[in-house]
């Protein structure tokens, strides 16, 4: 199995020389953008029209799936 780079060997090579304060930013901002998901976003409200489409999943089911999906997105 493959391993899944995170940081390509540029960025490694600079987190090395960076101070604690200069790393500190860098976390930072890196967070910020993991927050921000790069852009990409998810629309509640196209899952459940999806998941009224599938047989079988009644109203208060995919009410209870939505719920579940919003608290792990802390929406």
């Amino acid at each position: 199995m493959s391993e899944q780079r995170i940081i390509d060997r540029d960025t490694y090579r600079a987190i090395k020389k960076m101070s604690r304060e200069e790393l500190q930013s860098f976390l930072i901002r890196y967070a910020n953008g993991l927050l921000e998901n790069d852009g990409m976003t998810i629309d509640l409200r196209e899952v459940e029209k999806d998941l009224r489409q599938i047989k079988g999943i009644v109203d208060k089911r995919i009410a209870e799936i939505m719920d579940v999906i919003e608290k792990h997105l802390g929406v």
